[in-house]
């Protein structure tokens, strides 16, 4: 001990200290590389309050004014170091700091800045003594050696994190010239910690943007080099920024290799001040179906990282890369639950209305562009339809389609509404897997003889939007394999003819059809929208659509499935034919199971019994060569 230090002084953390300590190390925080952002978070604060007070008293700076903050490494001694030059501590702001939860510094602080109503001078980013116990998951000791700027003395704080610490004072030459070092003696576990890739990758990725230059040295006698400029990109004004920084900061940030296909960056002022620099990546990220649907957009505080968990956009737009940094909200222990802040949930709004109003200028202004977007993310998109009333008339303006008239091409409703038909008054949808298939669907051919558009919707989530009570300028959508087609009043398409009435003998088998399918559909009745096919299956009027039904079937979310209708087609040549069998003939019975059968296949399904409807088609054809 130097003849200007004391004996060091144990005492005992507050009730409250021990139960953080405990929650930080078990709960809070999921992963341990949080520790090196809350130091960091710290160490800019004191460089921040130091900046703030040299307005008042310059001479504070001394030989050192320029604000950073150095990592040292010492693999042999199992050592992390922290050191900044910021305000620093003297020993009884230490032992405020760090010995009490609720007299953290940065409150003190505040407090001095409210009062004086200069708030606007200083940009306060972290809470020392709530993230500075974060230490404690990596090290088995910390000491922290402060000396105040334009104090004469410095002083030692010392603790294992078990429930007491150390504090004295110390020789000077034994602290920073001004500001405080941090020394984690990690454990064996975090001896990681140590290596110099590690802790720049974490710097880079967590700390990187802090308004204080960062600076490491892999060795305790080695050069140091700057691993953080401590300038924000998206601070900067937007004509100062290349598209090749924004490009390389989308790759670090996101972890893609693509090119981004659209960037924004504004600053939003008013009630809640923050910045947004969002990324739209030109390929899909290979998370994009992740069952849990997170977010990737980071959140900020005052250049602070704090977590890329806040969900700061809707799920269905969990494609979009980037951060905001607010400087409303608050940095304190409960980051971690920050979502449930009310400045986050505007700003949520604020963002997520920002991005659906620029991909509408990006569909107006350049329609490849925004094809390949949709190619790649609508699927995605679109979940909003079903997840988002308050936007969905936004998100259908953005939705594109195929139909039976697009081709290669998409459609959107804008596109549909300005070519229906007269007396149409619905939006025409099929839903299915494949599209091919689905175009060829036989319960769209009374559609086409109509010149009627149908979209033809293969996405999963198609089956559940359309459900949810939709309406496009207030047609609703409908489904063509649901319910009556109701096509009576849409006129024919050029030069097509309406056909002629059914005869009774058609009339009649199609009453012995429903009597010989009894149970096996809910009805069997003369169709309006065949017109080449002679069978199809349909959903009953109040069921649900069969694609959505066999979708929740195969997740075993559906306990019994409706009987389907089977509509025939009264106009086509076979049925004419079975509608001329005598009555006692033998096959007419398997000539109505085939039927049914056939509209299995068609609806791409296999036939209830294989074995028997093997048996009867052998028999049909048997008796059609005799």
């Amino acid at each position: 001990m130097t003849t200007t230090g004391t004996a060091p002084e144990t005492r005992s953390f507050e009730a409250d200290v021990a139960r953080l300590l405990h929650m930080m190390v078990h709960s809070v925080y999921s992963d341990k590389d949080v520790f090196l952002r809350e130091l960091i978070s710290n160490a800019a604060d004191a460089c921040e309050k130091l900046r703030y007070e040299l307005l008042s008293d310059p001479a504070l700076a001394g030989e050192d004014g320029q604000p950073r903050i150095t990592l040292t490494l010492d693999p042999d001694a199992r050592q992390l170091i922290l050191e900044d030059n910021g305000i620093g501590m003297s020993e009884i702001e230490l032992a405020e700091a760090l010995g009490t939860i609720a007299r953290s510094g940065t409150r003190a602080f505040m407090e001095r800045v409210a009062a004086a109503q200069e708030g606007e001078g200083a940009q306060l980013i972290g809470q020392f003594g709530v993230g500075f116990y974060s230490a404690f998951m990596v090290a088995d000791r910390v000491d922290v050696y402060s000396r105040r700027a334009g104090a004469d003395t410095a002083a030692h704080w010392a603790s294992d994190g078990l429930g007491s610490y150390t504090i004295q004072r110390v020789d000077p030459a034994q602290a920073p010239a001004r500001g405080t070092r941090i020394v984690l003696h990690l454990k064996e576990d975090a001896a990681s910690y140590t290596e110099a890739f590690t802790t720049q990758r974490i710097v880079t990725a967590q700390s990187g943007h802090v308004p204080v230059p960062i600076f490491l040295k892999e060795k305790p006698d080695a050069e140091e080099k700057q691993i953080a400029d401590g300038a924000a990109l998206w601070t900067r004004p937007k004509s100062d920024i290349t598209a090749e920084e924004y490009t390389d900061f989308y790759r670090s940030t996101a972890g893609q290799f693509d090119e981004p296909a659209l960037t924004l960056h504004y600053r939003a002022e008013g009630l809640h001040e923050y910045s947004v620099l969002a990324f739209l990546p030109s390929m899909p990220p290979f998370d994009l179906f992740d069952p849990d649907r997170a977010g990737r957009m980071k959140l900020y505080v005052r250049r602070v990282f704090i977590t890329d968990e806040a969900q700061i956009l809707p799920r269905y737009l969990r494609f979009v890369r980037g951060l905001v940094d607010s400087n409303d909200l608050p940095l304190n222990v409960s980051r971690e639950m920050i979502q449930e802040s009310p400045v986050l949930a505007a700003i949520q709004k604020g963002v997520a209305n920002r991005i659906l109003a620029e991909l509408d200028k990006l569909a107006e202004k350049d329609a490849d562009a925004y094809r390949a977007f949709w190619q790649n993310f609508g699927a995605v998109l679109k979940e909003g339809l079903y997840e988002d009333f308050s936007r969905r008339e936004t998100l259908l303006g953005l939705a594109r389609f195929k139909s039976t008239v697009s081709g290669e091409d998409w459609r959107s409703l804008k596109d549909y509404v300005g070519a229906v038909k007269d007396n149409q008054t619905a939006i025409y949808y099929a839903t299915g897997s494949d599209l091919d298939r689905l175009a060829s669907s036989p319960q769209l051919e009374g559609f086409r003889a109509r010149g009627t558009e149908v979209l033809l919707l293969t996405d999963q989530v198609d089956s559940f939007w359309v459900t949810a009570g939709a309406d496009y300028q207030g047609k609703p959508f409908k489904s063509v394999t649901q319910g009556l087609a109701d096509l009576s009043l849409i006129p024919l398409a050029d030069g097509e003819t309406a056909p002629a009435q059914a005869s009774a003998e058609v009339d009649g088998f199609i009453t012995y059809v429903k009597g010989v399918l009894g149970e096996e559909v809910s009805d069997v009745r003369a169709s309006e929208r065949l017109t080449e096919s002679a069978v199809c299956l349909v959903a009953p009027d109040n069921a649900m659509d069969r694609q959505l039904e066999k979708m929740l079937a195969g997740a075993g979310r559906l306990d019994h499935a409706a009987k389907p209708v089977l509509e025939i087609n009264p106009r086509h040549e076979l049925i004419a034919r079975l509608g001329a069998l005598a009555e006692d003939s033998g096959l007419r019975e398997d000539a109505a199971r085939l039927l049914l059968d056939e509209a299995r296949i068609a609806d791409g399904e296999l036939p209830a019994d294989p074995r028997a409807f093997s048996a009867r088609l052998a028999r049909m054809i048997g008796g059609a060569i005799q």
